[in-house]
């Protein structure tokens, strides 16, 4: 059934819109630009590292670069940081949010509240010295905190959804679609949208979502996807990676699923796929963390998985070797969440030049990217039984998982990189009128 795909992989096909934005001309470059989100390295959420990556990019397109975020709320053993940094054209300043049980629901709204009312004083102080400020989803209401910006100094703002919420919350079941709380966010979404100078989403079915709650805004709305550095994650055979040598991994076919382990990942088809393949040479490695962590770990332990691994979130020094210590990567979103949330770990996987597994709904931008790209096959959730035979199926010809792995980071690089999507955050940036002196 599989052969009859195989002339898909032969050639890559280009995306017509990726790396265009017709809706904003670059007018005027901003000279100076506030990035707000209330994580950033050494922390390791993907959110962090991407405007770390995002803002050294936009350094070296002559933009100064301020951060203002959070103390580390979940790191390497480091409990916090300096509360200034400076790199180049990049400078950081760091606030002493709180950093309640941060793996937990309400603690994380507790924290992302806090960090919401310092980022608020701190703008009061020194929103008038940039020409734009770029807020994130993270944490889910940092956006109203742009729209104030824009209401008392008329500082245009950007807003960057991670997250589509109050969805995600509706659709995880935290809070009933019916609570005045979701009505409320609702309402504060349509007007932060509404006096954004733009918006920029992970993926079309974001873009979609985002549109149908409010069509007016739709000329507004960018789609800029996530990246990986292909310069920094190369590909690298097994035999010569130390990571895999490290866990055993060199003489067996090695499913990864990298990341986050939380409520918005299928991970229930990809156990019943190991549990599937059980008797056969393939191993199964986790490595994050999460709040499905301790269910994976309960399941496969009642399920007697032993061709599963789990690991802790690794360094990000460690990534360019615990990426290419497989030979398929996963990447899923959870039945109902599609354009809700858009898992970043895909892009390093291509960078790394391995095949993709995604689990998603049937509709989902994954599998589109997926067939444009030639670099693996989606699944619907579920579909443990179609995951189990497409592993076994490149597990029995190495050389077709390599070819498809190559065309992976061929798109990658033709449509993924950090230069790449800095230009395009540049556009969506640049303002409609320049800053007078």
């Amino acid at each position: 059934m599989l052969n009859e795909h195989l002339p898909k992989f032969l050639f890559p096909r280009t995306n017509p819109t990726q790396g265009k934005n017709p809706v904003f001309a670059t007018l005027h470059r901003p000279r100076k630009v506030l990035i707000v989100n209330q994580f950033y390295p050494p922390d390791y959420a993907a959110t962090g590292q991407l405007i770390s990556e995002l803002a050294a990019q936009l350094g070296n397109l002559g933009i100064q670069i301020d951060i203002f975020t959070g103390q580390p709320g979940y790191a390497f053993e480091k409990n916090s940081a300096p509360k200034r940094e400076a790199f180049d054209r990049v400078s950081v300043q760091r606030s002493r949010t709180s950093r309640i049980f941060p793996l937990r629901i309400r603690g994380r709204a507790i924290n992302g509240l806090l960090f919401c009312l310092r980022a608020t004083l701190h703008l009061l102080k020194s929103i008038r010295n940039y020409d734009i400020l770029l807020v994130t989803t993270e944490p889910p209401y940092l956006p109203v905190v742009g729209y104030f910006a824009y209401l008392l100094f008329r500082r245009p703002y950007v807003c960057l959804l991670y997250d589509l919420y109050p969805d995600v919350a509706v659709e995880l079941d935290v809070v009933s679609p019916r609570h005045w709380l979701v009505r409320f966010w609702d309402w504060c979404n349509r007007l932060v949208w509404k006096n954004a100078q733009g918006i920029i989403v992970l993926s079309s079915t974001m873009k979609a979502r985002v549109t149908a709650k409010y069509p007016a805004i739709a000329d507004k709305v960018s789609i800029i996807a996530s990246w990986a550095d292909p310069d920094r994650i190369k590909p690298l055979d097994k035999e010569n990676n130390w990571f895999a040598r490290k866990f055993n991994l060199t003489h067996k076919f090695t499913v990864l699923y990298s990341g986050n382990l939380g409520r918005c990942h299928d991970m229930d088809t990809i156990l019943d796929a190991a549990k599937n393949l059980e008797n056969e040479p393939i191993q199964f490695v986790f490595i994050g963390h999460g709040a499905k962590l301790s269910s994976c770990l309960e399941r496969a332990k009642t399920l007697e998985l032993d061709n599963c691994l789990f690991l802790p979130y690794q360094e990000k020094s460690v990534l360019p070797y615990s990426l290419t210590a497989c030979d398929l990567a996963l990447v899923s979103i959870s039945s109902g969440l599609e354009g809700l949330v858009a898992p970043s770990k895909l892009y390093g996987i291509l960078a790394a030049g391995r095949p993709v597994a995604a689990i998603c709904e049937r509709d989902s931008y994954l599998s589109k990217l997926l067939d444009l790209a030639r670099c693996g096959q989606a699944f619907e959730n579920g579909d443990s039984a179609g995951l189990a035979s497409y592993i076994r199926y490149l597990a029995a010809d190495p050389q077709l998982a390599q070819t498809i792995g190559q065309l992976g980071r061929h798109y990658l690089k033709k449509n993924f990189t950090p230069q790449i999507i800095a230009q395009q955050y540049l556009e969506v940036l640049s303002p409609t009128k320049p800053r007078p002196d």
